[in-house]
């Protein structure tokens, strides 16, 4: 691994923490590249995800309604950039790299299959006996092997703070499994944000996206404490609005009150344990970016919330039964005939093994393409 020498600190960098990841301090690349000497490492990341086929498709991902119902509904992509809005407006309170955060909120989900979790659940019991699958993991085979634009070398070659971010990506459903760069040790801060970031945007649009559908209605929220606490004012003040009139000030609020949250309890810890480094942040024995020891059950009773009256209602269930059976056939008939994948794929197979193959073409697939793609494969008299 080369350090990125020559590059001179960004403008955008001054006045961040000495524990803030920057272009002076990155550990580099695992391949060796000559850029300008005013280039910022992080820039060239940002353009390479940016323009991946595989952030391209996250536009038509689903994130928790299937795609293509209407327009209003969050797509993988909208997710994303949700999550680098969040995580943007915590590194800047906590004076740490915002453009290294948001790289990392726009690499994080990268490696998501079709359907959203259904798919991801699909395929990890596909590949059960072979390896296994999840998201996270997935991202980083996306940007160190799948996507490959560049001669010199495989994947997107991307600097080793965003690539140890993503292996270091936990949350209640993010589990990114053994990778050479999850040695035990923490994110760096700005990884971290990403991390709890995810969570506060998909907690709070996954509330109005319920609501727009009519999942939810005021009744039902009040069961919510910290949508209750968030709604009081704004209700005080409009309390003959229709819901749909004031949902966004209400999530607004909520977002605001996660986020004060964590930056008092992040700014707490940091002053506590004091680093100095990035490396120090590294070797510190807990996250320091979190909730407050009395915030966490609250956001923890939103999402069971969110578990029991969203993702497990029964308009839910049948997307998701509808989509893993799908991908089962689909991944199946793969496995009889390989020469059904494109000739790129099919000429893996030696090297990374039928399953795996399988798996990533699956997996890349957004949820348009994986039904049209079933209807190529099943319907009969298909134009091919």
């Amino acid at each position: 691994m080369n350090a990125n020498v020559g590059f001179q600190i960004s403008p955008s960098e001054a006045g961040l923490k000495p524990y803030a990841v920057t272009s002076t301090n990155t550990r580099g690349r695992d391949y060796s590249e000559q850029f300008g000497r005013n280039m910022d490492p992080y820039a060239i990341d940002r353009q390479r995800v940016l323009h991946s086929a595989a952030f391209r498709r996250l536009a038509h991902k689903t994130q928790v309604f299937v795609t293509g119902e209407h327009d209003h509904l969050r797509t993988r992509m909208t997710h994303t950039l949700e999550v680098t809005s969040v995580v943007r407006r915590l590194c800047v309170a906590l004076q740490v790299n915002g453009a290294v955060g948001e790289l990392i909120a726009m690499t994080h989900d990268l490696g998501h299959p079709p359907f959203g979790h259904a798919g991801e659940v699909a395929l990890h019991k596909l590949m059960a006996h072979h390896g296994g699958f999840e998201h996270n993991a997935q991202s980083l085979r996306i940007v160190e092997y799948l996507e490959h634009p560049y001669p010199a070398f495989r994947g997107l070659n991307l600097t080793f703070e965003v690539r140890e971010s993503l292996a270091k990506h936990c949350t209640i459903y993010d589990r990114p499994g053994l990778h050479r760069l999850a040695d035990g040790s923490q994110a760096p801060l700005e990884g971290q944000i990403a991390n709890l970031a995810d969570r506060v945007a998909y907690d709070c649009h996954d509330l109005e996206d319920a609501i727009g559908e009519g999942l939810l209605d005021e009744a039902v929220l009040k069961e919510a404490d910290l949508w209750s606490e968030a709604a009081a004012p704004i209700r005080a003040e409009y309390a003959d609005r229709a819901l749909a009139a004031v949902r966004r000030p209400i999530l607004d609020r909520l977002e605001a009150i996660l986020l004060e949250d964590v930056v008092a309890e992040s700014r707490r810890r940091i002053a506590s344990s004091g680093i100095a480094s990035v490396d120090d942040v590294r070797n510190c024995a807990q996250p320091l970016i979190a909730f407050s020891k009395s915030m966490e059950p609250r956001i923890a009773a939103l999402e069971s919330f969110l578990s029991e009256r969203v993702y497990h209602h029964s308009r839910l269930i049948r997307m998701d039964d509808k989509a893993g059976r799908l991908i089962d056939q689909i991944f199946n008939i793969y496995l009889a005939e390989s020469k059904l994948l494109p000739p790129r794929f099919e000429r893996r197979v030696k090297e990374q093994g039928l399953h795996r193959v399988v798996c990533d073409y699956i997996a890349g697939m957004t949820d348009r393409f994986c039904q049209e793609e079933f209807r190529r494969l099943f319907e009969p008299f298909e134009r091919v």
